[in-house]
């Protein structure tokens, strides 16, 4: 370990998240036939959006803007805000990292839901934060348990998911905006909206985007497809946007990811049919898993977790199985959760692929 690294870096561990499908192909030598395990949109992104990036790509050796000022303007135009409510970043995930670096010392409280979406917890051990976990109610992350331990905990900071990663369950609208009411004073509530535009209707809580105890985050990862593009986007009262500036790579947003993001939001019509076709594909998935045995969770989002019915040694039995048989797929990584294993929706040749797979590999699990 260099000698050069604070106490507190060189005591983290050099692991990530999560492990990437390049890296498991690379390690098993198969190549993967059906990638169903990022959540990304096998739908892939808006004609228009592969047009516009072609049509910059020339222009790569440029810098982005690093104002981001024509999507900014946009999505503050798609989401009924101003720009100065706006802070844009490579993806949520980026974003949380800002988050931690801007609000979190050393030994500060911040809770989660145990077994929610590790990246959070990445950021937050990287920046000193003490972590308060909260067990999941059933399926769903439980807002009542979250308050209280920020209550108990002094908290600064509550990450909930809504839909949920990686249970793909929701919770209505009503449920957060009663959430919000209730926040501690101390603290700020981190509303993770990444699959908001797959969720059913009345997810999407009303809350003022002056409010000053919420930032709420979206992405162009699912729904839009845009996931290798990295583009994110944080909706807050202005204090806290502009406090962004403070920390974030200013040239961080390349030219092909604007303006990919730019003709992706114009596309509204490309989203309906990714929506639509999400549907379908949820339906298809889950009488997949019932034909097999298997109890298909109810979904918001663009994967669908399925219940293997036993524990999580079993459930990690047959992700591996059905790996060696070229289809990737992730599972939660906490118990009582790891029961389930997660597939991410996509057209028919994909799920093809899984639904001949399926049998032997749970065969092959017991």
């Amino acid at each position: 370990m260099s000698r050069f690294l604070t106490h507190h870096a060189a005591a983290l561990p050099s692991t990530v998240p999560f492990t990437g499908p390049e890296a498991l192909e690379r390690r098993t030598g198969i190549p993967f036939r059906a990638r169903l395990g990022a959540n990304e949109s096998l739908f892939g992104p808006s004609p228009r959006a592969i047009a516009a990036m072609k049509a910059v790509a020339e222009d790569a050796w440029m810098y982005g803007d690093p104002e981001n000022h024509d999507l900014k303007q946009a999505l503050a135009a798609h989401n009924r805000v101003t720009p100065s409510h706006i802070a844009v970043g490579p993806g949520i995930d980026g974003l949380l990292g800002l988050v931690c670096r801007l609000v979190l010392e050393p030994g500060t409280p911040v809770v989660t839901s145990l077994g929610a979406y590790p990246t959070f917890n990445f950021h937050v051990a990287g920046y000193g934060g003490a972590l308060t976990r909260v067990p999941y109610r059933g399926d769903h992350e439980d807002p009542e348990a979250l308050l209280a331990a920020a209550a108990s905990t002094g908290a600064r900071l509550i990450y909930l998911a809504n839909p949920d990663n990686p249970m793909g369950s929701h919770h209505p609208a009503a449920v957060i905006e009663d959430m919000v009411a209730n926040l501690p004073e101390q603290t700020l509530l981190i509303l993770d909206e990444a699959y908001a535009d797959l969720a059913p209707p009345g997810t999407v809580p009303d809350i003022p985007a002056d409010h000053p105890q919420v930032i709420r985050m979206r992405t162009f990862s699912k729904g839009y497809g845009l996931a290798g593009a990295r583009v994110g986007y944080a909706i807050t009262n202005p204090d806290l946007a502009l406090a962004f500036d403070k920390v974030r790579d200013h040239f961080g947003m390349g030219r092909i990811s604007q303006a990919g993001a730019l003709a992706a939001l114009a596309d509204q019509d490309w989203l309906r049919s990714v929506q639509a076709r999400t549907l379908a594909a949820r339906a298809r998935l889950a009488a997949i898993a019932e034909k097999n045995g298997l109890r298909p969770l109810p979904s918001a989002t663009n994967f669908v977790t399925i219940d293997c019915g036993r524990d999580g040694n079993h459930a990690r039995r047959v992700l591996e199985a059905l790996a060696m048989r070229g289809v990737f797929i992730r599972m939660p990584g906490v118990a009582p959760l790891d029961r389930c294993i997660r597939i991410s929706l996509g057209e028919d040749p994909a799920l093809d692929i899984l639904e001949e797979a399926l049998p032997a590999a749970l065969q092959d699990a017991t």
